[in-house]
């Protein structure tokens, strides 16, 4: 059973992630793009929208409701 992050927790990650792992999967992507020839720009367009895709669908729990405020915090005042 899958433990569940807190929400500082899954701010954390997805800060990493953001900050390490998309310019790193950039970085993969094109160099993947430019191994085959140049393909037309609509071709080209669906491939990056493609991996993006890839990139961000095992992420969406993570990111999930990190830009609001910590569910579990109170507020007292």
């Amino acid at each position: 059973m899958a433990r569940k992050l807190s929400h500082k927790a899954r701010r954390r990650l997805s800060l990493l992630i953001l900050l390490v792992g998309l310019p790193g999967y950039i970085v993969v992507a094109i160099t993947l793009v430019g191994l085959i020839e140049r393909p037309s720009i609509l071709v080209e367009l669906a491939i990056y929208v493609g991996l993006g895709l890839v990139w961000a669908l095992p992420f969406r729990r993570i990111f999930l409701g990190v830009g609001k405020a910590d569910p579990d915090e109170r507020d007292d005042g």
